[in-house]
């Protein structure tokens, strides 16, 4: 059994790519089975590749799991449902936990990964601090990852924190219940922008049979695997194995989501899922694609790029190989070397020429774009065709940074400016650059191709604009991916920074309506710049009223950047990131409109000190949502949807969060900023 990896938007084992086929996997009353072989027979028959559990696996089932090919990830059981950073002890109490666990097990080839957290839930992670709970979710990572560089390491989000991505995780993970096909679709593609450059795994979805019927259980299950295949997830996972669940102290009986009953006996979603698994759902789409590569002076690059083509799963129509004017033997490299190549020879013209060029030589039904410096990942065609097949006129995913072998390429990595895919929502896209874009020939020649004015750069963004001017719409395709060297020097990184300028000032002129009066790109979708979106000092958070929301996430227009690879993460690396930072923006402006002007600060001004903090015992249970309608009965009125407290009342404000551990008494605790003797309760 060979390690897990991260392999783009993918997992990969052994040299192949790996689809995670998971199930949840306890916590039983009364503790581990006395022998786990009944067990992993039927789930390993039933077309599970592995299990999560919701705590660290001992030798004995990691031993079983072994046997029966079955990888662990586990899970980092701590207080997580408390205030955990009021009192320094209980993270370091997790982080004493965690490496235990891990010197038990260490070598054991099993474990693939570790969750370490949960669904911290999203009112105590409003109380301590989306910043501050993220930050130390990053800490238990950056723990583990010190002591298990081989596992893979990730947080179980869920849709009501979307905005605590850590950005060290190796993953996106998400616990997800959706039982509308439309909604759960929907939701997953929000997913692969919510990641970033990430894969993601989808680590909880169930339905309760007690609730809602065994046939209906069996329905949903088989379509959410079929679903969550078709949009490209790395992995999918059921929950749960059995009935018999153990939570808070308690044997939970008022809800069934298991896919055995209490006494193991096997429902209907048994079956449902173990057909799912075997049914590779959608049928691949033959595109006819012409690839089209335009390269000058690539001989270093383009052997790399055409033998990625050449490994395609859904092979091209036709590859051909645009050669603008090369001094440097790329001609001659790639006709030894690529025989079923076509190649093009031209005078020096410039990028857009080229691409015109080889649309005109092109006979496919769709023109796919790549450069040189690109490898395609091997689903890179098969992808796009996959959007195609929903009625898309032009395609293109995401272009990936390889992993940085220097300073200088992880810093180059980390900094902006990057190509990017620009959205208007989570399926349509506003732009898509130059590096991995695909376009039906019949619309590509109704807007007369590229314009070969851009010479180097800019010709993507104008491509794009006049195609959605004509009325055609471009999709995204996010497992379409393909790695793109990024530059290898700050000198030449700045150099690329300029020649966008240069582009930008053309486009100015072209598309005036489209920029600001201060040189700004008027874009009204959101860009991504391959980090996993996360809230930082200063980001705006849509939390529902009173904090309610299902669904609450970051309103920022911009996706955090991709963080600075953690073998390069000291403080020279730091301050010459900074560097670039203030002088990318600052050089571009300048070429693009002559004005040495920087990005704009989001100033942020932190909240006010409460002026008081109190705790509230209930021993019946009660929680937030009772006082809380207790006290909008007495007055109270609801504050804004992305506003840090819940109620106010004659300038009073109150924020309150819910602790929960075992047992039905609950602890829920206020702040306030005003006068606490307005309050309908008090401490007790």
């Amino acid at each position: 059994m060979e390690p897990l990896s991260v392999d783009g938007k993918f997992f990969r084992s052994g040299g192949r790519r790996f689809d995670v086929r998971a199930v949840t996997y306890g916590p039983f009353p009364g503790g581990w089975p006395d022998d786990f072989a009944a067990d992993f027979e039927r789930i390993v028959a039933a077309g599970f590749n592995a299990l999560r559990l919701y705590e660290m696996p001992d030798r004995r089932l990691l031993d079983a799991a072994l046997a029966h090919g079955l990888r662990v990830f586990g899970g980092l059981r701590w207080p997580q449902a408390v205030d955990f950073l009021k009192d320094d002890r209980v993270l370091s109490a997790a982080q004493v936990s965690l490496a235990e666990s891990l010197r038990a097990l260490e070598g054991h080839r099993a474990l693939a990964g570790v969750f370490v957290a949960n669904e911290v839930p999203a009112d105590l992670v409003r109380w301590m601090g989306p910043v501050q709970v993220r930050q130390a979710l990053e800490g238990l990572i950056a723990l583990g990852k010190e002591l298990r560089p081989d596992l893979l390491w990730c947080y179980g989000n869920y849709p009501s924190t979307e905005y605590l991505e850590p950005e060290n995780a190796d993953f996106t993970a998400f616990n997800v219940y959706l039982e509308s096909e439309t909604a759960f679709r929907s939701y997953l593609r929000r997913l692969h922008h919510i990641a970033g450059d990430r894969p993601v795994l989808i680590s909880e979805f169930g339905l309760d049979s007690q609730r809602n019927g065994t046939a209906k259980q069996a329905e949903i299950l088989a379509w959410a695997i079929r679903i969550a295949r078709e949009e490209g997830m790395a992995g999918m996972t059921v929950y749960a194995w059995s009935d018999r669940w153990w939570n808070a102290g308690i044997e939970v009986l008022d809800w069934d989501f298991g896919l055995i009953d209490r006494e193991s006996r096997e429902k209907p979603a048994l079956a449902a899922v173990r057909g799912a698994w075997r049914d590779h759902g959608w049928q691949m789409v033959d595109g006819r694609f012409s690839v089209i590569v335009c390269t000058r002076n690539g001989a270093s690059r383009i052997a790399a790029c055409v033998a990625a083509l050449e490994k395609q799963t859904l092979p091209a129509h036709e590859i051909i190989v645009v050669d603008d004017g090369s001094t440097d033997g790329t001609t001659e490299l790639v006709a030894a070397r690529f025989p079923k190549v076509r190649l093009l020879t031209l005078e020096p013209g410039g990028l857009s020429a080229a691409r015109n060029a080889g649309a005109e030589a092109a006979t496919g039904e769709i023109l796919a774009y790549t450069d040189d410096d690109c490898e395609a990942d091997e689903g890179w065609l098969a992808g796009l065709a996959g959007a195609f097949a929903k009625g898309w006129d032009a395609a293109g995913g995401p272009n990936l940074p390889p992993r940085p072998q220097t300073d200088a390429e992880a810093i180059v990595t980390a900094a902006s400016g990057a190509p990017s895919h620009v959205m208007l929502d989570d399926a349509e896209a506003e732009h898509l650059p130059g590096c991995n874009i695909s376009v039906l020939r019949t619309a590509y020649f109704d807007i007369g191709g590229f314009d070969p004015q851009f010479t180097t750069a800019g010709d993507d963004v104008d491509f794009c604009w006049r195609l959605r001017d004509k009325g055609y719409r471009l999709g995204f395709a996010p497992t379409a991916f393909v790695w793109h060297h990024r530059r290898p020097s700050l000198r030449g990184f700045l150099r690329q920074q300029i020649g966008y300028g240069k582009a930008e000032a053309l486009l100015i002129a072209k598309h005036p309506q489209r920029f600001t009066a201060a040189g700004d790109a008027k874009w009204d979708g959101f860009v991504y710049s391959g980090g996993p979106v996360r809230a930082v000092e200063g980001s705006i958070i849509y939390f529902g009223r009173m904090g309610q929301a299902g669904y609450q996430g970051v309103t920022d227009r911009m996706q955090p950047l991709r963080p600075l690879d953690a073998r390069f993460d000291d403080f020279i690396s730091h301050q010459r990131l900074n560097l670039l930072e203030w002088l990318q923006p600052r050089l571009r402006s300048w070429y693009r409109c002559q004005h040495w002007t920087g990005r704009s600060t989001n100033h942020h001004r932190p909240a006010p000190r409460p002026d008081t903090e109190f705790p509230i015992w209930s021993p019946d249970g009660e929680t937030r949502d009772d006082f809380l309608q207790q006290l909008l009965t007495a007055g109270w009125k609801a504050g804004g949807e992305s506003d840090a407290w819940d109620v106010e009342k004659d300038g009073t404000r109150l924020l309150l969060a819910t602790e929960r551990g075992d047992g039905i008494g609950k602890r829920t605790l206020v702040r306030v900023w005003g006068d606490a003797r307005l309050l309908p309760f008090g401490r007790h």
